[in-house]
């Protein structure tokens, strides 16, 4: 599980976020490309449906034209780009039909690795939630008191969390899905512009699944999480 953990705090690293002791080593232009273009179509600033342009990424990214095709292909894979026969690329197109099917996907997919891992992960991986847990709570989902402000730091520990909580489920294949499908959703919540939820203790939600995973209750566990994502999916759904 803990190779996990490290291979996730990779993938933020890799994005310019940092989570303490994740590795400070360099990325390839390759992964350094596709980093920060997937940074850019999850936080909004490249649009659904774009047009992507070799030599406009080139000069946008500060990297050669080899790196930038080969983390287009790879975002094509992740679904965050697509292919426009031979006209080049653009960025995925969103839906309010395609948001439904993500949520419902992601729901079937995550409930399995859940329950996964509370059958068996160990003591090691219960204190690695509650840290996980524990660090999110400790971080202001604003950076700012008096309006909403997104928090990059929030960010990275709130996708720690989640992929902590389904880390033991015995699947990479599982996990690199689960991984994709989150991805996903958080560009569809910076798509629809709904950041803050009125009348919601989201810290209170994370809490109570945690409470249920260390109780080793599955069913109580999973439709916490559940809910926790159909709460979301409402504030989400009316902005789309």
């Amino acid at each position: 599980m803990e190779r996990v953990i490290e291979a996730e705090q990779a993938d933020f690293a890799s994005e310019g976020i940092s989570l303490g002791n994740a590795s400070a080593g360099s990325p390839s232009m390759t992964s350094r490309a596709y980093a920060a273009l997937k940074q850019d179509i999850i936080s909004g600033a490249l649009h659904p449906g774009a047009k992507l342009k070799i030599e406009q990424l080139r000069e946008r990214y500060d990297v050669g034209t080899s790196p930038i095709r080969e983390a287009l292909s790879l975002l094509t894979s992740d679904h965050f780009v697509e292919r426009i026969d031979q006209r080049g690329f653009r960025v995925s197109k969103a839906s309010t039909a395609e948001f439904a099917e993500l949520l419902k996907t992601r729901c079937w997919l995550e409930e399995r690795a859940l329950r996964e891992s509370i059958a068996n992960g160990s003591q090691a991986w219960e204190e690695q939630v509650v840290l996980a847990n524990y660090r999110l709570s400790r971080i202001p989902r604003s950076q700012a008191a008096d309006h909403f402000v997104a928090n990059a730091e929030w960010e990275a520990a709130h996708k720690l969390f989640h992929m902590t909580l389904i880390a033991e489920c015995g699947s990479t294949m599982l996990l690199k899905f689960c991984d994709q499908l989150y991805d996903q959703n958080v560009r569809y919540r910076q798509l629809s512009g709904t950041q803050a939820y009125p009348n919601r203790d989201v810290a209170e939600e994370h809490s109570a699944i945690c409470d249920a995973v260390l109780a080793r209750d599955a069913d109580l566990a999973s439709q916490r999480l559940m809910e926790h994502y159909q709460q979301t999916s409402i504030y989400l759904a009316d902005s789309l």
